[in-house]
């Protein structure tokens, strides 16, 4: 019977540890011959039978359950399942339910499925001392003993964690030595007999015996012990790392499995400790991390690109040899274009454009009716930003057509259509009508709110479509969509927040008439007023569950805040607010989706001067657990997410915007620590790869990159015109997969563009002082800044008089719209 790794002794006294470690408890079924298919009871497979599983075959998607093993049956060409043909050499000795000892869990359910029956771990050291005076206790005493029994001059040196192991190692080498009196590299019965009598072990009032160490540590029953042998009894970790192994990089597809295995390797190797940004996973009850395999293996199942990063695996005990895994999750591109459809007249310019995300970066390439395009050296076509626009100069007849935008990387292709009509306008064709209904589209509108109701404004012409007066009535109810509010005079209209929902409607909250209205973007009319809770000031659309979430202040003082939500706010039927249970909510928080994440399950909730977040699920809106900050004594005022690597950011309140920002794992929910010395409020770009954070403090933008092996690393910092009180992403139509960021000032009339590639800016000019801040009470935001969307070129910002339309391409001020009195709700409505 084998001696006691000092990593056994906590799983005989069943500590807290061990029991995480094991997972499943004393109460393993999966062993169970009774409850096993037929086709699992084979004992052996033959040699015209192969294992699958290293291969990432049939095996891949088999599983056998502990102690058993898929193989491919020759024959059949079928994958099944069969007693495992031996186990890895670990060294974590447990008693099992029939009473015999086992060097390993492993063997315990080896043994299960060879004997046919149920045999599973228990928590007892009644198989390794049955029936006799000599307990763990006693024999551990003994082991002290002999190894306090070292020759004068051999010093144990510095108890340091880093030599411990090689002292104790040396220790017992000496002593083997010692005891092997006729030096043949054996320690017989008759020696030990023979060194108890000489140091007169047997005065002692120890209950063991030299001879126990024959009894308990000669795992081969051959009547001697070899120096092996010793080092097991005396728990003599080795363990090794080939230097080339340190760190591996492994590259998996979204979606797949994967497994990482820990190549530490040596005599008597603790169980494996898996980490990922120093949280121990081995104890957690993780929905995608749910196995740490008999070899210590770490299986993530349906990866995602939130599993992106290092995880580092080391034996319990030993820390300073560790191994480095790099995960890479590769997605397939996902392409978009626009316009899907469009007509031109002949002479005029043309582009069509063409949007994809994935990993690695996909290349883009086009057809024409099915053939390759050929642009170089043509002075008709050009391809602009690594393919992403395809310009004609002038159309032609012969441009009309189905041009092909096709994405290719590493893993997957996608494609998609948009197609050209050149037609002359007199012409009575199908194409002409599409040319002359552009004209009348409802789309690419912003959706401007000022003082005296709503604007539709048409940026690329500075032209207002329409303009829908605060005397206007609403649809449903006939009131007046602004109607005059106590204390206010003259009237006007009071707005706090939009949401487009859908690009079908537009939800926009009166924080002084407690409700909403809903405006059709169709008919471009206010169509429904939604009676909310007191001073609705906040909303946001979930796209993954057609829900507008709605926070309100209760009143001015915000002594009354509440959440609601608006269910299937696409739909086109009569709408009401649900109220969550939620109570003194400071803020919410959720995710937006992109091309690659089209559907977010969680949200965050901010309860009032509460050091936590509070995690819930959007389809439930049920509270699905508490991430305490107490530890960083960090009160959230916002946060931030990126799904590369999965890390959340969370701005800790303080004064000024300038607050520490601390880095939370979506994997295990755990946090990491400060954002490397970070402040303010964080913003994320639409695909994930660019942090950047106004720091108010410093007058300075800090740009942070994410790799796709999800390393987060600081960049550089740009000046900017400080404070800074909105950012928006624009997409860079220089290159394809980039961004230009747009910032406007709370206290000036400057507006920075910076390209985060490049780090070059420029600042625009004399666009008038914002909206004072007091006379913005609903936000931080005194001054926000809109885009138009993934293809758009244009972006609006608010002075406090008039309205300012910016050409993003030109990074310039495009033109000015007066008479637009404390616009700064303003919300893009897109085709695309």
């Amino acid at each position: 019977m084998g001696g006691l790794g000092i990593w056994a002794l906590p799983i005989l006294l069943g500590a807290s540890f061990w029991q995480a470690y094991e997972g499943r408890g004393s109460v393993e079924t999966v062993n169970s011959a009774e409850e096993a298919p037929e086709g699992l009871r084979e004992v052996q497979h033959t040699a015209t039978e192969k294992k699958d599983n290293q291969y990432g075959g049939l095996c891949r998607t088999t599983y056998c359950g502990r102690g058993r093993e898929c193989v491919v049956r020759q024959l059949t060409g079928q994958a099944d399942c069969v007693c495992q043909e031996k186990c890895h050499s670990s060294f974590v000795p447990v008693c099992g339910s029939d009473g015999h000892f086992y060097e390993n869990h492993c063997e315990v359910y080896r043994a299960a499925c060879l004997q046919k029956r149920r045999i599973y771990v228990v928590h007892s050291k009644d198989c390794f001392f049955k029936a006799d005076t000599c307990t763990m206790a006693e024999y551990n005493k003994l082991k002290n003993m002999l190894l306090d029994m070292q020759p004068k001059g051999l010093t144990k040196g510095e108890d340091t964690l880093a030599n411990t192991m090689d002292q104790k190692r040396a220790l017992v080498d000496t002593m083997f030595k010692y005891l092997d009196m006729n030096h043949d590299g054996h320690l017989s019965s008759e020696e030990l007999a023979q060194i108890s009598m000489k140091e007169h072990l047997e005065d002692s009032l120890l209950e063991c015996t030299m001879q126990d160490l024959m009894r308990y540590d000669d795992y081969n029953n051959d009547g001697v012990l070899t120096l092996q042998e010793f080092y097991t009894a005396f728990q003599v970790v080795q363990l090794s790392l080939p230097e080339d192994e340190r760190v591996s990089v492994a590259t998996v597809t979204v979606g797949l499995s994967t497994v990482l295995s820990c190549t530490i390797q040596g005599t008597l190797r603790p169980p494996i400790i898996w980490k990922r940004n120093g949280i121990v996973l081995n104890f957690l009850d993780l929905e995608d991390i749910n196995d740490f395999g008999d070899d210590g293996s770490l299986y993530i199942t349906k990866v995602t690109t939130i599993h992106m990063g290092n995880y580092s695996c080391h034996a319990y005990g030993y820390e300073e040899l560790s191994q480095t895994h790099v995960l890479q999750v590769n997605v397939p591109p996902v392409i978009l274009v626009y316009p899907e459809t469009q007509a031109q007249e002949p002479g005029v310019a043309a582009s069509l454009h063409c949007h994809a995300d994935g990993i690695p970066n996909p290349k883009l390439t086009w057809l024409k009716n099915g053939l390759d395009l050929q642009p170089h050296g043509s002075k008709q076509l050009s391809l602009i930003a690594n393919g992403s626009e395809l310009h004609i100069g002038s159309v032609r007849y012969e441009d009309t057509g189905a041009y092909t935008c096709i994405a290719k990387n590493e893993v997957g292709v996608d494609e998609d259509i948009s197609s050209l009509f050149v037609e002359d306008s007199a012409r009575k064709t199908l194409a002409n009508i599409l040319w002359r209904e552009e004209g009348l589209s409802v789309g690419n509108m912003f959706y401007v709110f000022s003082d005296e109701g709503i604007t539709i404004l048409q940026p690329g012409d500075c032209e207002i479509r329409r303009h829908i007066k605060r005397s206007e009535r609403i649809v449903a109810s006939y009131e007046e969509m602004c109607p005059k509010s106590e204390g206010i005079t003259p009237q006007h209209c009071v707005w706090a927040s939009a949401v487009s929902v859908r690009d079908k409607y537009v939800y926009v909250s009166q924080p002084l008439q407690k409700r909403l209205l809903v405006i059709d973007t169709q008919a471009q009319k206010v169509v429904q007023a939604v009676e909310t809770d007191p001073v609705p000031v906040k909303l946001f659309y979930d796209k993954s569950h057609d829900q507008v979430w709605v926070l309100s202040w209760g009143d001015i003082q915000k002594t009354h805040p509440t959440l609601q939500v608006i269910a299937q706010a696409s739909v086109g039927e009569l709408h009401y607010t649900i109220r969550t249970k939620f109570q003194r909510v400071e803020d919410f928080y959720i995710p937006p989706t992109n091309l690659i994440i089209t559907h977010v399950r969680f949200g965050f909730v901010f309860l009032k001067a509460e050091a936590a977040v509070h995690k819930i699920d959007l389809e439930t809106l049920h509270h699905v657990k508490t991430i305490s900050l107490k530890n960083y004594s960090c009160v959230p005022a916002s946060m931030a997410y990126t799904h590369l690597s999965g890390y959340y950011f969370i701005q800790c309140q303080g004064k000024n915007n300038s607050s520490p920002q601390l880095l939370v794992d979506s994997v295990t929910d755990a946090i990491i620590g400060p954002n490397r010395g970070v402040t303010g409020h964080p913003f994320v770009s639409p695909d994930g790869r660019y942090v950047v954070t106004p720091d108010n403090g410093n007058s300075k933008l800090q740009i942070q990159t994410i790799s796709f092996q999800g390393k987060l690393q600081l960049g550089p910092k740009l000046d900017v015109p400080a404070p800074v009180s909105d950012l928006v992403f624009q997409p860079s139509f220089a290159e394809s997969n980039q961004y230009v960021t747009v910032a406007s000032s709370a206290q000036g009339s400057d507006l920075l563009f910076s390209n985060l590639s490049t780090g070059a800016s420029k600042v625009v000019r004399s666009l008038k002082e914002p909206l004072l801040a007091k006379h913005w009470p609903w936000g931080s935001a005194n001054r926000v800044v809109v885009s138009s969307g993934l293809f758009g070129q244009y972006l609006v910002t608010p002075s406090a008089e008039s309205l300012f339309v910016l050409d993003g391409r030109q990074n310039s001020l495009h033109c000015e719209v007066s008479d637009i009195k404390r616009g700064n709700t303003v919300v893009w409505i897109g085709e695309v």
